[in-house]
């Protein structure tokens, strides 16, 4: 049977990136560890899918290289490709969490299935409502003065939208990060985005004062598991409060809505678990009024390009997304930038399947652990 899964190899890469990066966590990065799957069909068909674990959702690049090679891929050897929902179904009955590793196998499938009928994953699920989708840069940058000069390089040359991230340094050093920014760029679209990193019983007041700076949405100020507070901020802020880490799955999009901890949601391949699970996670974000944005961890190109097909088939994606790691953040992808980042947009992939072609000597070079 041509559609049968006759193997899967997997490799755990190590990218340099341009310039230190630090999300909330005080965890300075200067390189991301992915995990890169190929599914292989028994008629030849070739389908990539891409894992960019983040140690705070509870996994790393090696736990998703074992979940993979140890359960996933016994599991999906000999299935059929074209059955993507059954393939998930089987690797959901495998083991439990692991979200990046099931949406690195659904992304390839995904691709396989698109290269088969010669179209893009996009046309796959109903086709796009964009072609291109606005781009977000994070503020991450220890060197401000360094993110500072690049953001206003980047506004010269069409970009508008900025997140800073906040939370890891203090109230008064993030408020004069962000009023920098406001006055050198009156007219950006500025974000906040503490990635959990306030305290609950002090989040408000903090808040408040961020709330001068205009930002156009506040991204996950307390941690997972303070939903309750998460409700109250979205209550009491004039800004709108998008969950992030409290928003993993389709059931917890049903809470966040009907106990109002959500104004707008980020969606991410890496915490959904892959394509299909996104898409439902946002048809409830969409039936009750709540607008989506395209979030990521540390993908590159080929997890990236799978999102893009995603964000540009769903009308409720008007936040736009946050998808500069290929083109501004990484030394070198496996993959050429099929995003063709620029002028404030990322374009979606054209291509059959996924539209992404795999750089095979660069993967050799960035593997620590091949197939």
């Amino acid at each position: 049977m041509g559609d049968r899964i006759e193997r899967i190899a997997t490799w755990l890469i190590d990218s340099p990136i341009r310039s230190a990066r630090s999300h909330g966590s005080g965890h300075v990065k200067r390189s991301v560890r992915r995990v890169i799957v190929a599914i292989h069909t028994a008629d030849g068909l070739l389908g990539w899918g891409e894992a960019a674990p983040w140690a705070p959702f509870g996994n790393t690049a090696e736990t998703a290289l074992a979940a993979l090679r140890h359960v996933l891929v016994p599991v999906l050897v000999g299935g059929d490709a074209r059955r993507i929902a059954s393939r998930m179904a089987d690797c959901a009955g495998a083991i439990a969490g692991h979200s990046d590793a099931k949406a690195a196998v659904e992304m390839a499938l995904w691709d396989i299935a698109g290269k088969r009928v010669g179209a893009p994953v996009s046309d796959l699920f109903g086709g796009l409502v964009r072609e291109t989708i606005p781009l977000s840069f994070s503020i991450a940058d220890p060197d401000f003065a360094a993110d500072l000069a690049r953001a206003r390089q980047m506004y010269a040359g069409g970009h508008r939208i900025f997140k800073v991230k906040t939370g890891f340094l203090d109230q008064a050093e993030d408020m004069r990060r962000l009023e920098a920014l406001r006055d050198a760029l009156p007219w950006m679209d500025l974000r906040v985005d503490y990635n959990q990193g306030l305290a609950p019983h002090d989040a408000l007041r903090v808040l408040r004062a961020v709330e001068r700076v205009a930002p156009t949405f506040i991204e996950q100020p307390v941690p997972r598991g303070q939903e309750a507070v998460m409700a109250r901020l979205a209550a009491a802020l004039d800004t709108p409060v998008l969950a992030d880490e409290s928003v993993t799955s389709p059931e917890e999009m049903l809470r966040a809505v009907r106990e109002g901890y959500a104004d707008s949601v980020s969606i991410k391949l890496m915490k959904s678990g892959g394509l299909l699970a996104a898409r439902a996670i946002d048809a409830i974000a969409a039936a009750a009024g709540v607008p989506s944005y395209g979030g990521t961890l540390w993908e590159g190109g080929i997890a990236l390009a799978a999102a893009a097909h995603l964000l540009g088939s769903l009308p409720n994606c008007t936040l736009g997304c946050e998808f500069y790691m290929p083109s501004y953040a990484l030394v070198q992808d496996i993959v050429p930038d099929v995003l063709r980042a620029g002028g404030g947009v990322i374009h979606v992939p054209a291509g059959p399947g996924l539209g992404v072609t795999v750089d095979m000597d660069v993967l050799a070079a960035q593997a620590v652990v091949g197939d």
